[in-house]
């Protein structure tokens, strides 16, 4: 595949990666995902019933596992004790799946990453042999320590979770992008489909987003929206934009003209 996602030895077609949380039922949620283009969905394991709660509505009946890659997450906690342990019960529950996407929560408020927590947990996750991508703030050093723990995508904040703000601080991703030997992903914030554009011009690998789609008045049109938008800001990406300038340039020069 041309210009794949390559994500822990895997490839991807589609950058968009979209979560599971916010839809009215099952069946829009089947529906906005499929829209989506997505390849890679995460799953809360601590609110979403993925087989540990037998006789409750199952999600991967709707997202098999046979047909996405299931990326169980650790929304929802706040020490890396509980991270370390709900990644534990997801690749029980996955049968031995091991790509994770760890997130350690600083407080509920902000729902900003506690990077010290964060950096802990990394580390005993990767000692036990996970594949982790990773969701912190958009500080260039601590995610290039993540990184250098063994993390196999890092996941930069553009804006707090569920904000929709879109890209607050353009400069830090763009530092983050350039100092990257693995995938950079802007995680959380985005708001429309120029919010992802932006992303993925910037050179990001991919866009992860669930709020965004979900809170939409029309989510299923709106994923595939989203769809659309990274699709072009890769696009524009590969392609390099022409330069800036403070004045005007003619489209059609007037040089060499006969009169």
């Amino acid at each position: 595949m041309e210009d794949s996602l390559q994500i822990a030895g895997r490839a991807y077609r589609s950058r968009l990666l979209v979560g599971t949380g916010k839809y009215k039922d099952l069946d829009e949620t089947r529906r906005a995902i499929e829209a989506s283009g997505a390849e890679i969905v995460t799953v809360a394991v601590r609110r979403t019933n993925i087989g540990q709660n037998r006789g409750e509505p199952n999600l991967l009946d709707v997202i098999p596992p046979t047909k996405y890659t299931i990326l169980p997450n650790t929304a929802g906690c706040y020490t890396a004790e509980d991270a370390v342990r709900t990644c534990r019960l997801a690749r029980e529950l996955l049968d031995g799946h091991d790509l994770v996407k760890l997130e350690v929560l600083g407080d509920p408020k902000t729902l900003y990453p506690d990077i010290p927590a964060t950096l802990e947990a990394a580390r005993i996750l990767v000692s036990e042999g996970f594949k982790v991508m990773v969701y912190t703030s958009d500080d260039p050093i601590a995610c290039k320590r993540l990184e250098e723990i063994g993390c196999v995508a890092v996941m930069p904040l553009a804006a707090p979770i569920g904000s929709g703000l879109g890209i607050q601080n353009k400069y830090n991703i763009l530092t983050i992008v350039e100092n990257a030997k693995v995938p950079i992903l802007v995680d959380a914030g985005v708001g429309t489909a120029s919010d992802a554009a932006i992303a993925m011009e910037l050179g990001c690998d991919g866009v992860l987003m669930n709020t965004a789609i979900a809170e939409a008045k029309d989510p299923v049109l709106m994923a595939s929206a989203m769809r659309k938008a990274v699709e072009a800001g890769r696009e524009a990406f590969r392609a390099g934009r022409m330069p800036r300038r403070r004045y005007a340039s003619a489209s059609s020069p007037l040089e060499g003209l006969p009169f």
